[in-house]
């Protein structure tokens, strides 16, 4: 990814981080439903076991981790994060974070998720925008900073 200089980078917020997470969902499902549906049918969609065998159990699980950390590791985002320009970012010294630490985040998720989903919401409230998947693994969510309409219109008298 193109490195941008830190102050003119800003960390990237709750609602377009949810935007990002649809996107992502989406894309996994466009991807992943059809298959299941083909392969289990009709009452694929109508059973209520968690798991409805080891295919099942491989794209819906296995499939969407393994996907996740791996755009992590090597892009710094998931398709839904670079529509928004946005990256993961070790937090402290604004590099590339290390493998671990994006497996670290993706497990955090299950620790953000538990209360409720406090640790995601926490992302509305912190002033570095870490949902408490980002404070364990160290990261932080940023973006190339918008340009105001007074930037757009420089040069234009």
């Amino acid at each position: 990814m193109e490195e941008t200089p830190e102050e003119e980078m800003e960390y990237v917020g709750f609602w377009a981080r949810v935007g990002a997470s649809l996107i992502d969902t989406l894309l996994v499902a466009a991807l992943t439903w059809p298959v299941l549906a083909a392969y289990y049918g009709a009452s694929y969609w109508l059973d209520d076991k968690l798991f409805k065998g080891p295919l099942d159990f491989v794209l819906s699980f296995v499939f969407p981790v393994t996907a996740v950390v791996a755009f992590w590791i090597c892009r710094q985002a998931t398709p839904g994060k670079m529509a928004l320009s946005a990256r993961i970012v070790d937090a402290k010294t604004g590099g590339k974070p290390s493998a671990a630490q994006c497996v670290g985040r993706y497990f955090g998720y299950i620790v953000a998720m538990l209360p409720f989903c406090v640790g995601i919401l926490w992302v509305a409230f912190d002033k570095r925008k870490q949902g408490w998947h980002d404070k364990l693994a160290g990261t932080v969510v940023i973006r190339p900073k918008k340009k105001t309409a007074d930037v757009a219109f420089e040069g234009r008298e």
